[in-house]
């Protein structure tokens, strides 16, 4: 998939407010300080496209990026820690679990992984949610560049040990660096892939 236009078209507080469900969407989620908003600038190709800080609890809202013109990127509050109000934190997570559990048109959920650390409880929980949901999720490994070839087949063994003890079978998965660009081709594949298949009703 080539990117032709990335645009930026509205940060919603709850889904309600989301834009009108008439495009697929992919959504993109994971612990804060995962590397989330470089990911995204990274596949799109616009290096201001997500707003990156090294502040954990940046993206508070769901955020919509229209991507050539065809499909919605969204970008969503992170999970974990944050330092915020209990109850500001509380409220992105119903909002975030919303539009997760209701939004019609959301074709994958990338659950963004950071390769350095070993399997986080909070990250298997949600995927284990996704999963208890049927809810279409892909494994996105990032910061890769960090990790010797070695040091990042053996966490990500860790986390497929860890996984196959509740699942059947695991997610689709990817290696990613926002440093050096890799994954962004078998991600953008991917996702072309799949709104062939949504737009076809498969």
């Amino acid at each position: 998939m080539i990117i032709r236009s990335a645009t930026f078209i509205k940060s919603s507080p709850t889904l309600k407010e989301c834009p009108a469900p008439t495009k697929p969407e992919f959504g993109f989620i994971g612990r804060s300080n995962v590397g989330k908003s470089s990911l995204i600038n990274m596949l799109t190709g616009w290096s201001k496209l997500a707003k990156t800080s090294v502040q954990p609890g940046k993206t508070r809202t769901i955020n919509h990026f229209s991507i050539n013109d065809s499909w919605y990127l969204v970008d969503l509050p992170g999970y974990g820690y944050a330092k915020v109000p209990v109850m500001l934190r509380e409220k992105w997570v119903k909002a975030t679990r919303n539009y997760i559990l209701k939004r019609e048109n959301l074709v994958c959920l990338f659950v963004l992984l950071d390769s350095r650390h070993k399997p986080q409880r909070s990250d298997l929980e949600f995927m284990e949610f996704l999963g208890s949901h049927q809810i279409a999720l892909a494994r996105v490994f990032t910061k890769s560049d960090k990790l010797t070839r070695t040091v990042l087949e053996k966490s990500i063994i860790q986390y497929n040990s860890e996984m196959l003890e509740k699942w059947e079978s695991l997610p689709v998965s990817f290696i990613s660096s926002a440093v050096n660009g890799t994954g962004r081709d078998e991600i953008l594949n991917y996702i072309e892939e799949s709104i062939n298949n949504f737009s076809n009703g498969t």
